[in-house]
């Protein structure tokens, strides 16, 4: 692992900082899905204009060309400078173009990416459904081929941002014949499209991203499938390494600065027997190892940085950074509500703020795979174990 940082980078860094003085927003990304729908467009069209949209993309679809380390540079700025994070955009930044760029077509490319680094499409994905989560291949959506068309029936759900969403990366079962991972399809999916019905789920945590989609007899170009007709679990496969690989990559930065306001609000805040929270035995011991297993998880991502300049398509490897991180956030949160208490439960407050995280950090061990399959990929194709 080659952790030398060229003058280039240094010079990157410097100028990626300076931008983000002057152009970050001054105010606050609202909490409901769709007001923020117009914030985080905003926002992206503001990073496209000023170079900083889709770094490592290539050239040729909007991108600025650039290597993973710099676009880990802006991610890592970006948390500094305290930014709103992607919002609606993650499916479509983190996971959906980056498959794109790897599986698809020019065609698709020229298309859609131009439209998701300027922020003008939303994505959501339509991987999940209520018999099919961790067992991803067990889907059940149809997908019948009619003439040039796809005729598309069945249900997905935990599909982020659908609501907003313009498309989807959708994956459906076109050949109930073959075994289960070899009758799948990846497909992009325009969400606008006759026959597709979005409802909400609002969250414990009080957010309402997640929705349920419902697919009756909706019809899509046959021209929207990426890759090959039954080839989809290779793409999927794609896809997953981005989600839990790369995809995370901000909000591993994003944790660790989350840990660094924890340790200075804990210097702050008053425990009921009138100590600082910061004071006391077991908060200081929790609070030194989090930061400790802060930086064990930024040597992680730098190792996955090291991997991707030379295997442009994440592995397994991401896995360890999905199981690792989605644990920890749960810690962090978790000693958040013994240093603030009751206050975490008060809504618009400062200590409010870590109770809603709380909340939603359960989710962080199931979305995207659960922690079980995690490990279970960890232990199969990273170790060389038998299969369970």
């Amino acid at each position: 692992m080659d952790l030398d940082v060229s003058e280039e980078e240094r010079q990157f860094r410097a100028h990626v900082r300076d931008w983000l003085h002057d152009n970050k927003p001054k105010e606050k990304r609202p909490h409901d899905a769709r007001e923020a729908l117009a914030f985080d467009r905003e926002w992206q069209r503001r990073q496209f204009d000023g170079g900083f949209a889709g770094v490592n993309w290539p050239k040729a679809f909007g991108g600025a060309g650039l290597s993973a380390i710099e676009q880990f540079i802006w991610h890592e700025e970006a948390a500094l400078a305290d930014c709103p994070d992607v919002g609606v955009n993650f499916v479509g930044l983190n996971h959906a173009g980056p498959t794109l760029i790897m599986c698809a077509s020019d065609a698709q490319c020229e298309f859609h990416l131009p439209k998701i680094l300027r922020g003008e499409s939303v994505w959501c994905q339509g991987f999940s459904e209520p018999g099919a989560g961790s067992d991803l291949a067990a889907l059940s959506t149809r997908g019948v081929i009619d003439g040039d068309e796809i005729v598309v029936t069945g249900q997905k759900i935990w599909t982020s941002y659908g609501h907003v969403a313009k498309y989807q990366e959708l994956l459906v079962r076109t050949d109930t014949d073959l075994p289960k991972h070899g009758g799948i399809t990846w497909m992009i999916a325009d969400m606008e499209a006759p026959g597709v019905e979005v409802r909400t789920i609002r969250n414990m945590g009080g957010g309402d991203e997640f929705c349920e989609v419902f697919y009756d007899e909706a019809r899509f170009p046959l021209a929207n499938v990426v890759g090959e007709i039954n080839g989809g679990w290779n793409v999927t496969r794609a896809t997953l390494g981005f989600e839990r690989g790369t995809a995370f990559t901000a909000m591993q930065i994003r944790l660790s600065r989350r840990v660094e306001v924890l340790i200075a609000e804990a210097a702050e805040a008053t425990l009921p027997n009138g100590k600082r929270a910061i004071a006391d035995d077991h908060i200081g011991y929790e609070l030194a190892r989090l930061r400790a297993e802060v930086r064990a998880m930024r040597a992680m991502t730098l190792l996955n940085m090291s991997r991707l300049l030379h295997h442009p398509q994440p592995g397994p490897e991401g896995s360890m950074l999905k199981l690792y991180m989605s644990e920890l956030s749960q810690r962090v949160n978790r000693l958040a509500m013994d240093v603030f208490g009751a206050a975490a439960l008060e809504r618009g407050t400062q200590a409010g703020e870590w109770g809603s995280q709380f909340l939603i950090s359960h989710a962080s061990t199931i979305g995207g795979g659960t922690s079980e399959i995690q490990r279970n990929i960890i232990g199969e194709r990273v170790l060389g174990l038998p299969r369970r």
